[in-house]
């Protein structure tokens, strides 16, 4: 005899233990152990000449209820009855009314509070269980629960397959509601550890019961609508609590996005009446097949070919509404109306086969030979029949589907192997259905083409918003899921989404921040327009200075030229030329050889200008103090005395730069300036200051210039040269003295450094410019004036 514990009834509202009939997982469930009986009864090869009977009792989905009614699997042991005395006619033991039977072993509970009070109760008499439903982590703990085996798996895969869809989705913050009851809370308990596991953040929980109030329910919704960034809901309940919570929340027009376990499953008892609350849902049922001989067996039953069930009748009056002592009820048909199987038929059907395969493999074992019941198959050893025989039956499952593969076994725990579908419920053509959208089989799978998201989106479940592509996490204070965003620097990229790193001098972030890379140099180009315009002042300079040069060229034995002294002339435009010639080696590529000619060529040339204008005004100068004081003709004041002095001047110069050159070797360096990191300006390696120090002789030989064109304002008029030469002079003390504050003030600036060193050279040639030309010009103008007089020169 084969014990049964179905949910035939729902549990009783207040006092009452009963309530309806449960037409799903009571009356189908209990059918599919009748037809699983029936099946192996007829089958010669397991338990041959043995009939299995069945002894079920009605748990109304309570525990404390189902706990009393197993008291009567166990009235045998109690009584301690042999009815090995009292034998039939053909040799059978005979049964009597008023005696208990013993119970080989008990399919059931359905609930897994029911399995655990019962196991309780069974182990203490060595009663085998194997439970179609159960899925409490707890009965895989052996020592407690050492003889109870399930066709179904644990909860902790279900909760794992939990976990990874909210993963999948990135919902790292999420409410969970769980029933009352080992299956609600041990499965929350399991998924709570592997949304941890996850980084998974659990906003609030809470917990329903089938004895709450309507108002209760819409306490639940509230609480969980002031976590107004958890917009998913974890539901770990019974399928009679995840009705009353949809029920509530549509009552309050409040919709989640639901992820609930197989006590939802693909019910449609559940969302019935709440379709719009329940739209976009997640659902989890286990993996199982539908059976076709059962659907044709269930279909054809009527209450009166089918008295075994004591509930049938009472199961067919609810489904048609009507009373058996009418007599139109009868002539209803269960074919007749829409059939929707339950999703644990298989597993009900598998733990019967289970059964009934290990009392055949125990048979076979200890009597072999014997066609009846032997007294090795008699109930007393449940010890030895569940540990040496139910965890070690394997058998492929009856009525699969064919090119499917199921095979019934158990591990070490009694445990079955979790396989699992996800369902999403969602409107198609009109209707709500529920969609399988993967499954989950020690790993997700995920058909997320199949999902049609509201707003064409994924929604979101964090307790943050997501930050910005430039702005990284802080993390509050033991809170895993909650952040505040904070910026990254401009130049900063993203290490990881908590921090910040510093991109190095000389790089700047990617696009994407996930790195940095190496800035482009920058310095003048020739296309650039601070280039052009330097360029072409200095190319027009030039073509002046070489025109004069060859003016002069052409008439160099004129005695306008040797008036003008065309010895210092020709330094003076070479300077000048050079001057101008500057402008293009300022904006070429900054190099070692660049910046050499850089340095040599910036202070040199200026050097060789005011070494010309100095000695020019200096002889002026001492020939009419020489004439004042009536003293002899100067000395020094020949052409190759002056081109002497004036190299003497230059080459003074020339030793400053070489000194220069020695002390602080001529290269390049990268510079990047603090308020602009995104720039790297390519430049001389020169400090400025030593660019100061560099060009303090030529503040020198201005100054003298200036002083001596000064004292020889004055000068007659055919050496009133001297008065253009003090206009040149006072012209460039301006020009200094205005640029380069304004070239060591923007010197940390690429637009006010790079840019202005050519402008700085223009401008300066353009002041030399100025210093060649007055004396050619007051040579030609001199030269008519000694035609008239031509020893005006000589009195000097």
């Amino acid at each position: 005899m084969i014990g049964g514990l179905f949910p035939v009834h729902q549990k009783g509202e207040g006092a009452e233990d009963c309530g309806k009939i449960n037409a799903q997982r009571g009356i189908q469930r209990l059918e599919a152990m009748l037809l699983a009986l029936d099946e192996i009864n007829k089958n010669e090869r397991i338990l041959p000449g043995i009939k299995l009977g069945a002894h079920i009792l009605d748990t109304c989905s309570k525990d404390t209820y189902a706990l009393e009614q197993s008291l009567e699997f166990v009235r045998a042991s109690l009584t301690k009855v042999d009815d090995s005395e009292y034998t039939c006619p053909d040799g059978s033991y005979a049964i009597h009314d008023d005696v208990p039977l013993a119970i080989s072993g008990v399919i059931g509970g359905s609930y897994s509070d029911v399995s655990i009070q019962v196991a309780n109760l069974l182990r203490l008499f060595q009663i085998p269980q194997i439970s179609y439903a159960s899925t409490s982590a707890k009965l895989s703990d052996k020592t407690r629960y050492d003889y109870f085996a399930r066709t179904v798996p644990p909860d902790f895969y279900q909760a794992k397959a939990m976990a990874e869809i909210l993963r999948y989705f990135n919902w790292t913050y999420v409410s969970t509601v769980a029933s009352e009851g080992d299956y609600g809370e041990t499965g929350i308990d399991a998924f709570q550890q592997e949304a941890r596991a996850r980084q998974i953040c659990i906003a609030t929980s809470a917990k329903v019961s089938r004895s709450m109030s309507r108002w209760s329910y819409e306490n639940v919704i509230r609480s969980l609508q002031q976590k107004s960034n958890a917009k998913v809901v974890i539901l770990f309940t019974r399928s009679e609590d995840a009705r009353e919570l949809l029920v509530a929340a549509n009552r309050m027009n409040v919709t989640f996005t639901w992820v609930a376990s197989d006590g939802w499953g693909a019910q449609e008892s559940v969302v019935r009446g709440s379709e719009a609350v329940a739209d976009g849902a997640f659902t989890i049922e286990l993996a199982s097949y539908e059976i076709p001989q059962f659907n044709e067996y269930f279909t054809g039953l009527h209450p009166y070919n089918n008295s075994r069930n004591p509930w049938f009748r009472e199961f067919w009056e609810n489904q048609f509404q009507c009373s058996l002592h009418d007599l139109g009820c009868g002539k209803f048909s269960l074919r007749d109306v829409p059939f929707q199987p339950e999703s644990k038929i298989m597993f009900v059907v598998n733990a019967v086969y289970a059964m009934a395969a290990a009392l055949h493999n125990m048979r076979q074992a200890l009597c072999p030979n014997s066609t009846k019941v032997c007294d090795a198959l008699k109930p007393g050893n449940g010890r030895k029949f569940y540990r040496d025989y139910i965890l070690k039956v394997k058998f492929e499952a009856p009525f699969r589907p064919p090119d499917t593969e199921n095979v019934v076994r158990f591990d070490a725990f009694g445990d079955s192997l979790g396989r699992y579908n996800i369902f999403h419920y969602h409107k198609e053509n009109g209707r709500y259905v529920y969609r399988s959208v993967g499954y989950w089989a020690q790993g997700l799978t995920l058909n997320t083409s199949l999902i049609p998201w509201a707003d064409q989106a994924v929604p979101t479940s964090q307790c943050s918003d997501p930050c910005r592509k430039n702005e990284v996490k802080s993390m509050q204070p033991g809170d895993v899921c909650c952040w505040i965003c904070i910026p990254c620097q401009p130049f900063e990229y993203l290490s990881d989404e908590f921090t910040c790193a510093e991109c190095s001098f000389g790089q700047w972030p990617l696009a994407n921040l996930t790195g940095c890379y190496d800035l482009p140099e920058e310095y003048i180009r020739w296309e650039d327009a601070w280039a052009i315009g330097p360029v072409t002042i200095s190319c027009l300079g030039m073509m002046s200075t070489l025109f004069v040069i060859g003016l002069f060229l052409k008439h160099n034995e004129t005695p306008v030229v040797k008036a003008s002294g065309r010895e210092l002339s020709y330094i003076l435009l070479l300077g000048v030329l050079m001057c101008y010639s500057m402008t293009f080696i300022y904006i070429a590529k900054p190099s070692t050889a660049v910046c050499t000619l850089r340095r040599l060529g910036l202070g040199t040339s200026f050097a060789v200008c005011y070494s010309a204008l100095l000695t020019k005004t200096n002889r002026i100068a001492r020939i009419f103090s020489g004439v004042k004081d009536g003293a002899q003709r100067p000395r020094f004041i020949s052409p190759a005395s002056q081109v002497a002095i004036c190299g003497a001047l230059i080459s003074c110069q020339l030793v400053v730069v070489v000194v220069w050159l020695l002390l602080e070797a001529p290269g390049v360096r990268k510079e990047v300036s603090p308020e602009r990191r995104d720039v790297v300006t390519l430049k001389c390696n020169n400090r400025d200051s030593s660019m100061l120090l560099s060009l303090t002789y030529n503040c020198i030989l201005i100054i003298l210039c200036t002083v001596y064109a000064f004292k020889t304002r004055k000068c007659p008029e055919n050496f009133n040269e001297a008065k253009f030469i003090g206009f040149t002079m006072y012209t460039t003390c301006i020009i200094w003295l205005a640029f380069q504050p304004i070239f060591y003030v923007t010197a940390s600036d690429y637009r006010g450094i790079t840019p202005g060193e050519p402008d700085q050279c223009v401008m300066k040639r353009l002041g030399g410019g100025q210093a060649a030309e007055p004396p050619d010009t007051a040579a030609i103008a001199g030269t008519r004036r000694r035609q008239r007089r031509p020893r005006g020169l000589k009195r000097n």
